[in-house]
């Protein structure tokens, strides 16, 4: 069984040399039987380590906080076009920002979880809001994503108009 098992392979390397995949250059794990039969499996790759504190320590801060240029267009559009912006000040809102998103998604993906889903949605994010305290802003963003599904239902149907409420 095992020579079927590498000539298998050799055929299928063949195929990934016309591809140039580079995967052709390792074998698959193959181990024997326990039962001492002649047939063979492919092993499990071993579990990943956990993350550890000194490992979340070590992430960037690029891969952290949003960028920068990001935040600083939506300053600068905040602030009249004189306006400048010192550097310190957009680090810091950078940093307060992505820790915010952070703060919210985390308490909407709890809210997920218990309910055995794996998407966020737009209501879990209200609903983490609220639940954080955040209520007067909330009922802001509900408006915002009433209107942000409507523009996408009427985007993904191109041969009617858009309902504006003028009934």
């Amino acid at each position: 069984m095992l020579r079927s098992v590498s000539s298998t392979w050799a055929a299928h390397d063949d195929d990934a040399d016309d591809d140039n995949n580079s995967m052709s250059e390792f074998p698959p794990n193959i181990a024997p039987n326990d039962d001492g039969g002649e047939g063979a499996q492919v092993q499990e790759p071993p579990e990943p380590a956990p993350i550890t504190e000194q490992d979340i320590g070590e992430y960037r801060e690029q891969d952290r906080f949003l960028p920068i240029a990001n935040v600083a267009r939506i300053m600068k559009s905040s602030v009249p076009p004189t306006a400048k912006i010192a550097k310190e000040a957009k680090e810091c809102v950078q940093e307060c920002v992505s820790e915010f998103i952070s703060f919210i998604t985390s308490e909407a993906a709890e809210k997920c979880a218990m309910e055995k889903r794996k998407t966020i949605g737009g209501e879990d994010i209200l609903y983490a809001m609220i639940t954080l305290g955040f209520e007067n802003y909330a009922q802001t963003l509900k408006i915002h994503l009433a209107k942000l599904r409507q523009h996408q239902n009427a985007s993904q149907r191109p041969g009617e108009l858009p309902d504006h409420g003028d009934a």
